[in-house]
């Protein structure tokens, strides 16, 4: 092991494990970059926080692209491929950690990496408090700290060397991409193939929503943002419901109506979920709601209600066969 290196930049230091191969790579704006990292807390134990090799899913980030944790740019561009390096961090350079590690977890968790109903950005997220799901991260979200980031560079790709995917356009690339995602979402889910345009649809959103977060929020072009956002959250919630994942639609939903309660279309999805899995209260009180919002929608809620009063007849049947079973 080496003695620590100072990388020029304030609240740094490098210790390499283990020596890179070749030349340092040229990383410019566009260039991908496949990594591996292990976090730890800067305690007596060095507790891991999270290990990107016992999840099995190498790291990806593409150099230029706005990712929130910054440093790691700087920190890899001083890396040769295989190298494996150890660098501490002040707080200075840790403070959107925990923000980052929850997408990282939720994507190996086989989650959406976005929050839809999260309509700050990053920074004001921190400052915002809410829990983000993990005991662990939230300690360190309400009081950060330094950081040892072990990482392994393995592979480092000229944006000439590999088709960019959404997540390695620029702005105006992922604006430009949001149109095209969501009339092809439209079209698959028109010919029922719903899981297919979900995926689009969700490619759209993380589309706006990585532009989104830098702008200010609920300001015009942040606004005209959220329109589109949500628009095709609302497709996105209408394929689920086809799918049959209607707690997750009552999930998305009720993230929508929180922070816009005068979405009718939020209100009636919600009502026909809630009629799927059986919440009468609940149903009648969306369907409720969305007469409020839309009177031309009398027709469509009356038509709910009584697939809702189905429904419950049915499960007043299944209930009754299932007591008359058990005793």
């Amino acid at each position: 092991m080496e003695d620590a290196l100072l990388l020029g930049v304030e609240g740094v230091k490098k210790t390499i494990l283990h020596g890179g191969t070749s030349e340092l790579p040229k990383f410019i704006t566009g260039t991908k970059v496949t990594f591996h990292f292990r976090t730890q807390l800067c305690n007596d134990e060095r507790t891991v926080l999270d290990d990107s090799k016992k999840v099995g899913i190498p790291m990806e980030l593409v150099i230029g692209n706005m990712f929130k944790m910054e440093v790691w740019e700087t920190l890899l561009s001083s890396m040769r491929i295989g190298e494996v390096a150890e660098f501490w961090c002040d707080i200075i350079h840790t403070g959107m950690y925990p923000i980052v590690a929850k997408s990282l977890r939720r994507i190996a968790e086989g989650k959406d990496p976005v929050d839809w109903h999260i309509h700050t950005c990053g920074i004001a997220n921190m400052f915002a408090y809410h829990t983000l799901g993990y005991e662990d991260l939230d300690e360190l979200q309400k009081e950060p700290q330094p950081l040892y980031f072990v990482l392994e560079l393995l592979k480092v790709e000229q944006p000439s060397e590999y088709n960019r995917e959404s997540w390695a356009l620029n702005d105006e690339e992922r604006l430009k991409a949001v149109p095209v995602l969501h009339g092809q979402g439209n079209k698959l889910y028109k010919m029922g193939r719903y899981e297919e345009a979900t995926l689009k649809y969700k490619e759209a959103i993380i589309c706006i929503k990585n532009v989104q977060t830098k702008e200010k929020s609920w300001e015009a072009p942040w606004l005209k943002l959220e329109k589109m956002a949500l628009t095709l959250t609302l497709n996105y919630c209408q394929c689920l419901l086809r799918m049959e994942e209607y707690y997750e639609v009552i999930e998305h939903t009720s993230d929508i109506i929180n922070q816009h309660p005068g979405v009718m279309k939020a209100f009636y999805l919600r009502g026909k979920a809630h009629v799927e899995v059986w919440n009468e209260e609940e149903a009648k009180r969306d369907f409720e709601k969305v007469l409020e919002l839309d009177p031309g929608m009398k027709k469509a809620v009356r038509k709910e209600l009584a697939v809702l009063n189905m429904r419950m007849e049915e499960k007043k049947e299944e209930d009754k066969l299932k007591y008359k079973g058990m005793f």
